[in-house]
């Protein structure tokens, strides 16, 4: 394969921490690697509190997908995945991270 490695953040909603992920990524690597997020119930707006959180370290989440992608397909072109690992195929060669982390909605960000 050509081309910048490419990670896909997936989490249920879409809206907090697929979204910081991703934010987080992109900032530490730049175009070096292709970032995606995705939900499995993509949630319709990103979660205030997730912006306000990622504001606190100068990264503006606000111009990330207002309409957070829903997962169809989105796995389909990435070689690392992250989360909800039973709602993703299991595809020859595509490295997958599962990491427990709680839901952040409803949260203060502290």
């Amino acid at each position: 394969m050509s081309g910048p490695p490419s990670v896909l953040f997936l989490c249920v909603h879409n809206a907090g921490r697929s979204q910081m992920a991703a934010a987080l990524l992109t900032h530490l690597a730049g175009d070096r690697i292709e970032v995606r997020s995705a939900g499995t119930e993509p949630a319709d707006q990103i979660n205030p509190a997730a912006i306000t959180a990622m504001a606190e370290i100068g990264i503006d989440i606000t111009a990330a997908p207002q309409n957070p992608h829903p997962r169809r397909g989105a796995g389909q072109r990435h070689r690392d995945h992250h989360g909800l690992r039973r709602h993703l195929p299991l595809l020859p060669g595509v490295a997958y991270r599962d990491w427990k982390l709680d839901d952040p909605a409803g949260q203060p960000p502290t």
